[in-house]
């Protein structure tokens, strides 16, 4: 009988479940952003995300317990360095997981994993710097739209100009 035991066993003796989690963290710390199946996924941001929360109060005292689950000073010193100023003042849910199909071998269901503030397209940040006002009602739209137009009309002109003389 399986009563009490709530996370997923995932195939693996407990030796080797740690092993598979440490190094897809790592893997996630330095690249921001893995491709897994849905269920190392999901066990991952169980086994990930209540690091991260320790990451944001930057003691030696959490920088340990960080790295006696990594086991890796680079990762170690990535988190407390790049992503815990990035989600710093979110309350949790650091980590997104996007399905994206079925693998051709077996059929396992696949999926991405990131860091939900490191990905600017998905979260609708702009990386420019320049910050829109989103709408829900029409209207007259000022922006990179209208300085395209005229920029293709002043172009028109131009070459309409020089191909009459």
């Amino acid at each position: 009988m399986r009563h009490g035991k709530k996370h997923n066993h995932l195939g693996r003796q407990r030796g080797h479940r740690i092993a598979l989690l440490r190094n897809l963290s790592i893997a996630l710390i330095t690249h921001k952003r893995i491709r897994t199946t849905l269920a190392k996924a999901k066990a991952l941001r169980v086994h990930l995300e209540p690091i991260v929360t320790k990451s944001k109060t930057n003691t030696s005292h959490s920088r340990r317990v960080a790295f006696s689950y990594l086991q890796d000073k680079v990762a170690t010193k990535e988190l407390f360095d790049v992503i815990s100023e990035k989600v710093a003042n979110r309350p949790g849910g650091y980590l997104r997981i996007i399905k994206t199909g079925f693998r051709q071998g077996d059929g396992a269901e696949m999926a991405m994993i990131e860091f939900v503030d490191f990905n600017t397209v998905y979260s609708g940040q702009e990386s420019s710097g320049s910050k829109k006002k989103s709408r829900r009602r029409g209207g007259k739209k000022s922006g990179g739209a209208t300085e395209a137009k005229a920029a293709v009309a002043a172009a028109v002109a131009t070459k309409a100009d020089s191909e009459e003389e």
